[in-house]
């Protein structure tokens, strides 16, 4: 019973084979091959999944099959050929030549075997050739490189071909085979710079993609080594490391998004351990005073980067947690490191911010209550730990902690301010003798006054204190600080110009005290920034904001320092550039409410009167003639932790601003506003993302896309346009998308085919039944230039839809421009299909009517199309021909080919003729002499 239906499930596996229901097929081979034991039909059934296989690409399945088909019968021919195929597209030449040599041996006169012969034989000596060179030159290379004679330009020269060779699969291969590794430790023993840079990129290319090899160099180089070599006191190679750590962990963690199939997926079962190695180490370096401050920047960046959970969706925070348990004292050392102090670890401008931002980052990744309060108490008891009557240094750094912390997880670092005696000591160190102690204590109660409530208790209590400390510090680096303070705590009110907290022009005075430093290019660049910070607060003030705008030299030097090494300048830049733009939410005042709040005496916010729109316009002009782009897209390409998704969206939103006006896309694009704007739509906070889709729109719509997007970036704007077809977005958003996506789809049936893919055409097709006239024209558009694609053209041809039908209707409008973008769409519809010049006279009673409109419109170029529409439809189909010669459409065809071809009307002339002329040519009508 069970053989016959095993016989009964082949026959049914063939059957679907027949039909192209592959995987039906297969798994009816897979029944049958549980229910015999019968030799022959085994074979048969394995040789029939084979076949299965090759059809799914389903290559290693395939020469599984057929190599178990073979075990049964060698001399089974098909078998052997179908493990051909399979081994052939799993790159294993010589084994597939083998089987088709039997094939051969079997069948001698089989063109297809003989033909598959020639074929892999070329192929396997291609490859042998490829490899014989690549080994050579990889075996060249470096005895250049080992030779201690060699010149330096010789040795420049191989090692740079060497990382060439590495990023290429077939070289990185023949690298590693050939005792590469060994070697490149060879060089990164020589201690020579350029040399140490030269192994190291080489090991990252050879890194990339493969996770086998990672491990390998991951254990053959060590951990260890890696790390030490990151520590180093030069600013190019801990970069360069970092690179090469990053590369292993994509590797391991699948990150580089490579398939792994077969042998290399089994040599690496879990990488858990190795990853767990890599993190232990990272957190080691950043206490070690034996690491640069360049090099715990790097490390931070790789925490920072790979610990934290990139989409929430995902429930696992396990490595979050193993650094919250193992490594957040040591971040906390590091945020509370005071550079004064003698027991200060190396650091750089970027070190304390970068560990702040990983302590916020791990925060955020946190799921529940009990692992927040477990973080909070690890904080806490760190910073109570530090409190020593009897040491002051203990003390401040405690403050120092707070302050980082700030700057990080706010609310956090809220509940950490009301730990007793914390705004005590930070008062007590305002008051110390030593500078270093004021100066912790003025930045943390800078950070300590961010919420109104808490300003408030500051102006209060300490607004007296900071101005004592600002009237008798001689201390520049106070100074600024104190300064910057008395700004934040004048700011509190933000834009409501009925808040201020200080007399009136005393905002002015703080600024140009700011300005004044700004420009001053003797002081250090560390307290310049703290100018800008003080800038980013007191600009929410318009008499500020316009008078900074105005000062050429201090704006200068605000977008000069945007472009130094110091990337904790780039927020309160980019704050401070929002704030010129009035980039920032507003929100709608409600006459009814106002007045309601007036009557009930609340307190009703005020605009400032160069708040309003001509004195932006004005500011937005000043800041694109100080080449603020160029600025834009040096922080943009800011690689670093510092970049936070917070300082993207403050980015996008002045890109947005700098848009606005239509006249100002050509300067944003020969700046490189266009390319900037990318990663901005790509990456960050869901606001800022909309905000640089919804400026790439306005640079899309109006300028020519080679140039705003050259190359294969263009492709990339597309995803970005299309997420603005939302109902969740305004009608500008949607209405300035459309016109983007028209402009991209007429330059190439690529980029139609990339907008199709994004699944836009259903939002379009949505837009085109908008009421909103300005929306349903540039939905129109926008299909016009779409229906020349061919998948487009098969969404009309498909039955049970009213796509046509819509595109009939519009061209039957009111409005030119509809009318206009409709009939295009459906002249060219017409002429890629018969079948639709059918469609179109079904799916509407009123379609000879529109045709007619369409012929006669006053508008030439509506005119055009309805008479190429016309003639479509006549060269269709005779019988299709006589209903529209029947019709008044002749006469109008003939009214319209008597006329003058003048300059003008020559198209159009030309093309009724063409109609009259097909009506001769079916012998409808006769010609007159």
């Amino acid at each position: 019973m069970a053989e016959a239906e095993a016989v009964q499930l082949k026959e049914e596996g063939n059957r679907h084979f027949q039909r192209q229901d592959y995987k039906a097929a297969a798994k009816s081979y897979s029944q049958a091959l549980k229910l015999t034991k019968d030799k022959a039909l085994l074979a048969t059934l394995y040789r029939n999944r084979a076949a299965c296989g090759l059809k799914t690409e389903s290559y290693v399945q395939a020469a599984s099959d057929a190599s178990r088909a073979i075990d049964i019968n060698s001399s089974d021919i098909k078998a052997l050929y179908r493990r051909c195929q399979a081994l052939e597209h799993l790159g294993k030449l010589a084994q597939a030549f083998k089987d088709v040599q039997c094939c051969a041996t079997l069948e001698p006169r089989n063109q297809n075997f003989q033909e598959t012969l020639r074929r892999l034989n070329t192929s396997i000596q291609e490859k042998l050739r490829v490899q014989f060179s690549t080994d050579s030159r990889v075996q060249k290379m470096f005895e250049i490189l080992l030779d201690g004679n060699s010149e330096a330009d010789k040795l420049e020269k191989a090692a740079n071909n060497l990382i060439v060779l590495s990023r290429e699969e077939a070289g990185a291969e023949r690298i590693f085979q050939n005792n590469g590794v060994a070697l490149l430790l060879q060089l990164l023993d020589t201690k020579r710079p350029e040399l140490m840079l030269a192994a190291v990129r080489t090991l990252s290319g050879m890194c990339s993609g493969h996770r086998a090899r990672a491990t390998a160099i991951l254990h053959a180089v060590r951990i260890d080594r890696i790390c030490s070599l990151m520590a180093v006191e030069n600013e190019e190679l801990p970069l360069t490391v970092c690179n090469l750590l990053q590369a292993i962990i994509d590797a391991l963690s699948g990150e580089d998004k490579r398939e792994h199939r077969g042998k290399e997926e089994a040599l690496v079962l879990d990488a858990k351990k190795d990853m767990k190695q890599i993190t232990s180490h990272l957190l080691d370096m950043l206490v070690s005073k034996k690491v640069s401050g360049q090099g715990r920047d790097q490390a931070l960046n790789l925490l920072n980067k790979n610990v934290p959970r990139k989409d929430l969706a995902i429930h696992d925070n396990s490595r979050t947690i193993y650094v919250v348990d193992n490594g957040l004292r040591k971040i906390l050392k590091v945020v509370g490191q005071v550079p004064d102090l003698p027991s200060c670890l190396p650091l750089t401008d970027n070190t304390r911010m970068l560990a702040s931002i990983l302590i916020n980052k791990l925060y955020d990744d946190l799921r529940c209550d009990p692992e927040r309060d477990h973080f909070r108490k690890i904080c806490e008891e760190y910073i109570t730990g530090k409190f020593d009557p009897q040491d002051m240094d203990k003390n401040v750094i405690a403050i120092q902690t707070v302050s980082g912390i700030l700057q990080g997880p706010f609310d956090l670092g809220n509940q950490l301010l009301g730990l007793k005696g914390v705004m005590e000591m930070m008062v007590a160190l305002c008051g110390s003798e030593r500078e270093a102690d004021q100066l912790v204590a003025v930045e943390a109660l800078i950070h300590a006054s961010t919420k109104l409530s808490r300003a408030t208790f500051i102006i209060t209590n300490g607004v007296s204190l900071l101005k004592e400390i600002y009237k008798t510090t001689k201390n520049e680096k106070i100074k600024i600080r104190t300064l910057v303070g008395l700004c934040k705590l004048g700011s509190a009110g933000g834009t409501d110009y009925g808040l201020r907290q200080f007399a009136e022009g005393s905002t002015e005075k703080l600024a140009k005290q700011c300005r004044k430093w700004l420009c001053n290019t003797s002081t250090d660049t560390r307290t310049r920034r703290w100018a800008v910070e003080g800038l980013a607060y007191l600009t929410l003030d318009a008499d500020v904001k316009d008078d900074f705008v105005q000062d050429i030299p201090a704006l200068q030097a605000v977008l000069e320092l945007a472009k130094t090494p110091d990337k904790t300048v780039l927020y309160s830049v980019a704050t401070t550039l929002v704030n010129c733009t009035n980039s920032y939410d507003v929100n709608e005042v409600i006459p009814e409410l106002v007045q309601l709040a007036k009557f009930s005496k609340q307190h009703v916010p005020e605009e400032h009167p160069k708040d309003k729109k001509d004195f932006v316009d004005m500011r937005v002009k000043r800041l694109l003639n100080a080449g603020v782009i160029s600025v834009l897209a040096c922080m943009v390409k800011a690689d670093n932790a510092i970049l936070t998704d917070q300082t993207k969206e403050l980015l996008a939103r002045v890109f947005l601003a700098l848009c606005d006006n239509p006249k100002d896309r050509g300067t944003i694009v020969a700046q490189g506003g266009g390319k900037a704007l990318i990663p901005l739509a790509l990456e960050g906070t869901d606001v800022g993302k909309v905000k640089a889709a919804h400026a790439l729109a306005k640079i899309a719509a109006v300028s020519n896309p080679d140039i705003a997007f050259p190359g294969e970036r263009v492709y990339e704007v597309v995803r970005p346009l299309v997420s603005l077809l939302n109902t969740q977005r305004d009608g500008l958003q949607n209405y300035e998308a459309l016109l983007g996506l028209t402009n991209l789809s007429e330059r190439s049936d690529k980029l139609r085919q990339k907008i199709f893919k994004e699944k836009a055409l259903p939002d379009i097709e949505n837009y085109m039944f908008e009421n909103h006239d300005q929306l349903r024209q540039a939905a129109t558009e926008c299909m016009c230039n779409m229906v020349v694609n061919k998948e487009v053209q098969e969404r009309f041809l498909a039955d049970g839809n009213d796509r046509l039908k819509l595109v009939v209707l519009l061209c039957g409008e009111d409005d030119d421009k509809v009318q206009n973008a409709a009939a295009g769409a459906l002249a060219m519809l017409t002429a890629a299909h018969k079948k639709l010049c059918f469609k179109m006279t079904q799916v509407t009673t009123q379609w000879l009517e529109i045709l007619q409109r369409l012929c006669l419109h006053d508008r030439l170029s509506v005119q055009h199309r309805g008479l190429v529409i016309a003639y479509n439809l006549l060269a269709a189909d005779a019988e299709l021909a006589k209903k529209l010669v029947e019709s008044e459409l002749l006469e109008i065809l003939t009214v319209v080919g008597k006329q003058e071809p003048d300059e003008k009307r020559a198209a159009v002339v030309q093309t009724a003729r063409e109609c009259l002329i097909k009506c001769m040519d079916y012998g409808f009508i006769k010609p007159v002499s």
